[in-house]
């Protein structure tokens, strides 16, 4: 009989007279690294997803419900006045024939239209958070004297936790390269016409142009920023007569785009699907054309998601 030491010391002489590694070995030594590094960079993608679905749900959604539950607690929507409602988010501050709306002094010398009320579309915020037109152009003046938590803290409402106590209305999340970024919700009355959805809309600010679509597809089905209930802000092209009735347009920007919010106003432009970053206010404001760092941060912009009251 064999003894196990000397079949041990075949192999080896074996092994050394090989060589090294068989192809078959080595093919599946490939193999394994392969699934290896496939699998991390799925887990990224389930990863983000996680995180896209988490804004949605914990955040958009129950905003949403938040919206929802001050109507049916007071009769109006945010800002309105409960005695003489306007239908429009802070009517309080409107004006009706050179009058306070909520008194309806003088109101019967004019039909009580929203087109014939002053002061309309003033956006109710908690703070001003990201600077006028950096996260995508058409935000008005923050001029509301009424703010977002104190109204919902009045009528009872509980709010999304959002980033803590006092910052419900923000979320932080993670782009796509790397860097913090914030949400953050405000509410306004849209007149008739306008491309990003007429009548009360959410406004959620600080989205990637990636985050924007899969919400988009989420709320309406259409992950398009033209059509549905889910629109982008400020988008001039959408307003010409060519558009009326047409095949919807993509999301502008997409998230190899980058931007610096802290150096200024950076803003899109264009009449393409895809639009142009323009650097508007010197050269640390925002990425020139065709710059795709990975360190930048993703550009980001603004959606108005139609409300139903």
């Amino acid at each position: 009989m064999t003894h196990p030491s000397m079949r041990l010391r075949r192999s080896l002489r074996r092994a050394a007279a090989q060589g090294g590694f068989t192809l078959v070995e080595l093919a599946i030594v490939l193999a394994v690294i392969g699934l290896i590094i496939g699998a991390v960079a799925i887990a990224k993608d389930v990863q983000r997803n996680a995180e896209y679905q988490k804004v949605a749900n914990k955040f958009a959604y129950q905003w949403k419900m938040a919206y929802d539950q001050y109507y049916q607690r007071t009769g109006v929507v945010v800002g309105d006045c409960q005695q003489a409602p306007t239908y429009m988010v802070n009517g309080v501050e409107t004006e009706l024939n050179s009058q306070p709306a909520c008194t309806r002094a003088g109101a019967s010398g004019v039909a009580g239209i929203p087109e014939n009320f002053t002061n309309t579309g003033r956006r109710i915020c908690h703070g001003q958070g990201y600077a006028r037109n950096t996260v995508g152009l058409g935000d008005p003046e923050l001029l509301s004297q009424q703010d977002l938590r104190d109204l919902m803290t009045r009528a009872g409402v509980r709010m999304p936790p959002g980033r803590g106590e006092g910052h419900e209305d923000r979320f932080l999340y993670i782009d796509s390269n790397g860097n913090a970024t914030e949400l953050q919700v405000c509410f306004q009355w849209n007149t008739s016409g306008t491309a990003s959805g007429a009548g009360n809309v959410m406004v959620i600010r600080g989205l990637t142009p990636d985050l924007a679509r899969f919400l988009d597809q989420v709320i309406d089905g259409k992950p398009d920023s033209r059509e549905g209930r889910f629109r982008i802000q400020g988008r001039g092209a959408h307003q010409g007569a060519t558009e009326a009735n047409a095949p919807g347009t993509q999301w502008e920007a997409n998230n190899t785009q980058g931007v610096n919010i802290a150096g200024g106003n950076s803003s899109m432009v264009g009449g393409d699907n895809r639009g142009t970053i323009t650097n508007t206010a010197g050269s640390d404001a925002g990425t020139a054309n065709g710059r795709r760092y990975d360190e930048d941060r993703v550009i980001l912009l603004t959606a108005h998601w139609t409300m139903e009251q």
